[in-house]
């Protein structure tokens, strides 16, 4: 009885919650955040769908649906009302405890999937990571709730919608993210094979190799860029924090360099671009290589003669952009870091169709990693790099974990967005049993415990051991080979 009460009384708060929240019609027109709005809602705002003031109403288009495809009417009437912002809901502020409830659902909402972003991205395909949520959701219709579709009637999504919405999913990534390798049968996974190569000048690439290992980037000529990226710790150095010029510390856990280029953006918090932005950082921050200028770099460099000519050859001395500057410099280790890939994991070969290579566990551990919502994040061809997600999305990791460190802030450090804290770029998976220790603080030194901490703080959903023992098994699938060589590193214990 008690248990039946405890539903009346959510179906009653969720229909009070679903009516509020569906008037102001995503059919018609809603109005943009104001100061009443949930705050999610007012930093994460779209395109405002129309604008409302006193007595006089002016319509403004619906956001732009068209890269939805054929899934655009229910993404639109079914989803974007919580998952995105600009839509106003401050009818309800002035309600006792109902604001609470709303700002914190809706907030909840944003937080796992910001579809406003993929509106304001509208010369970008759906991405990745929001291709797969989405379609964790369909595949196990978890989406919208099922006291929402209990308590309002006509909120759910009917089996046809449903086809709809996976056959967009399926046809977005063909057209846009499919390695064109992978077996028909697997070819719409969330993950795909990793390709041999991409492309890049061979010349600027065999440069910015002598660059990587050269120490002369640093302050006192102690510090290269494969003393914290090296190749025999999987393209990291196997370290809570790397060491820089002084012995000093960092306080973030350098990730591997090997398959770097797949990256929407570089660093846990996402602060460069790209590879060449990135290799500009390191040299001139204080507790790493600790350079003054790229001037006094240059000076030392210049001084070695077959070097120098060998940069001049392919930096030709002509032009504002020609011969030594940092830019080029930084060009030619992009280049270089473009080779740095490692396909051919046996996970790979099982995507491209051999069957034989993977165990019935290992197997069963990829089912696993999809049934808890690991291959939400960690998609594409490395398993990770495609989106910024909450390190506390269910759970408070920080204060669980107790201290505090300036990297903790993630993607706020470069946005400066109050709602970026705690988001940090999604690591790539690639040869993770070679890159302990694990998280951007790295406290974590096992693979179990590492799916363990995901599932609680990511999933909100607690994985019990012989699931992680199977999941474990699998990421242990994803070592793949450098230059025709398996990747090199410390095999993690369990």
């Amino acid at each position: 009885m008690r248990r039946c009460a405890l539903l009346v009384c959510l179906m009653r708060r969720c229909a009070l919650l679903v009516c509020l929240m569906c008037i102001p019609a995503l059919s018609a027109a809603a109005r943009p955040p104001s100061e009443a709005a949930p705050a999610a809602a007012q930093e994460n705002r779209a395109a405002a769908p129309g604008t409302e003031t006193g007595n006089t109403k002016s319509l403004l288009p619906l956001p732009d649906m068209s890269k939805f495809g054929a899934a655009a009417e229910v993404v639109r009437d079914k989803c974007l009302i919580c998952h995105t912002g600009g839509y106003d809901l401050d009818f309800y502020a002035a309600q006792p405890g109902l604001r609470q409830i709303v700002e914190r659902d809706y907030r909840g909402g944003l937080r796992a999937l910001d579809l406003g972003q993929e509106l304001r991205e509208s010369g970008l395909p759906i991405g990745e990571a929001a291709l797969a949520k989405i379609e964790w959701t369909m595949l196990r219709g978890t989406m919208p709730p099922a006291v929402f579709v209990a308590a309002q009637r006509g909120s759910g999504i009917t089996r046809e919608q449903r086809r709809a919405v996976l056959n967009r999913i399926r046809d977005v990534r063909a057209a846009s993210y499919a390695a064109g390798t992978a077996s028909r049968d697997r070819s719409s996974e969330p993950v795909q094979p990793l390709p041999d190569a991409l492309p890049h000048d061979a010349a600027k690439a065999a440069l910015g190799e002598k660059l990587f290992f050269d120490k002369r980037l640093s302050l006192d000529d102690s510090i290269a860029c494969a003393s914290c990226h090296m190749f025999d710790k999987g393209g990291a150095d196997g370290r809570r924090f790397s060491e820089g010029v002084g012995g000093l510390l960092g306080n973030a856990n350098a990730p591997t360099v090997f398959n770097a280029a797949f990256n929407i953006r570089q660093f846990w918090d996402g602060r460069a671009s790209d590879l060449q932005e990135q290799a500009a950082a390191p040299p001139f921050n204080p507790v790493e290589m600790a350079s003054e200028n790229w001037d006094s770099i240059i000076e030392k460099l210049v001084k070695d003669k077959p070097p120098a000519d060998e940069f001049l050859s392919v930096y030709p001395a002509a032009g504002d952009k020609g011969g030594w500057t940092g830019e080029n410099i930084t060009d030619a280790l992009a280049h270089y870091e473009m080779t740095l890939v490692t396909p051919d994991c046996r996970f790979d070969l099982w995507l491209k169709g051999d069957d034989g290579a993977l165990s019935e566990q290992e197997t069963a551990g990829y089912r696993r990693f999809k049934d808890y919502r690991c291959a939400s994040c960690h998609v594409g061809k490395t398993l990770g790099g495609q989106s910024f997600e909450y390190m506390d999305l269910k759970r408070d990791y920080f204060a669980d974990r107790g201290g505090s460190l300036p990297s903790d802030e993630g993607l706020k450090a470069f946005t400066g967005k109050d709602e970026d804290l705690h988001k940090f770029k999604v690591p790539n998976l690639r040869n993770i049993e070679l890159t302990a220790p694990y998280l951007h603080d790295g406290t974590v030194e096992t693979l179990d415990e590492a799916v363990g901490i995901m599932g609680r703080y990511l999933s909100g959903i607690g994985v019990p051991p012989a699931d992680r023992t199977l999941i474990v098994a699998f990421l242990r699938t994803l070592t793949g080979k450098f230059q025709g060589k398996a990747v090199q590193g410390d095999v993690v214990p369990r």
